[in-house]
């Protein structure tokens, strides 16, 4: 624990000349959910996992460092909507995707921290919530939700194929 008071992990704005470096961080975070998809799902998955970074609708993506070398990522969007495409869900508050963590960096407050940037970014803008999804085989990240303070909302959960995409909120 003391090596991170003495190195701590700094959360910023993804820049450009990250962006390969970030793929790929989010690509291996995601790696571990291979199988709960078939090849082709998660090949078509783990495309667009590689290549989210280039979404028009994503407000800002955020990088957790540490000595400058990146652990990990979070996506924010205004809305729901720009985040999934999905006007029903009616989310019109901050919604959080995508958050990554490689795995040789797990345990070591990475999540934590970007979690708390995207919150306090929320609460700059006056914000009274902030949404994610995740699925039932992410029980690792629900727990970390929930020790956030998420709560779940079974009125934004939406499907995709097989895999339900279930909604947190924590109010701000």
């Amino acid at each position: 624990m003391s090596n991170l008071m003495s190195n701590p992990i700094y959360v910023s704005e993804l820049v450009s000349e990250d962006f390969e470096i970030v793929r790929h961080v989010l690509v291996e975070s995601y790696q571990q959910y291979e199988s709960y998809f078939s090849p082709q799902a998660w090949e078509d998955y783990s495309k667009r996992i590689f290549s989210s970074i280039d979404n028009p609708n994503v407000d800002k993506i955020l990088v957790a460092k540490l000595d400058h070398e990146i652990l990990g990522s979070l996506q924010l969007f205004r809305s729901g909507e720009k985040a999934y495409e999905i006007p029903e869900l009616q989310i019109q508050a901050p919604t959080i995707r995508l958050l990554g963590v490689h795995p040789r960096a797990r345990g070591r407050g990475v999540g934590k921290a970007l979690l708390n940037a995207a919150i306090h970014d929320a609460k700059s803008l006056g914000k009274s919530s902030v949404y994610l999804h995740t699925t039932d085989f992410m029980d690792h990240a629900i727990r970390i939700y929930e020790k956030h303070g998420f709560n779940r909302d079974e009125s934004k959960d939406f499907s995709r194929g097989s895999i339900v995409s279930k909604c947190y909120r924590l109010d701000l």
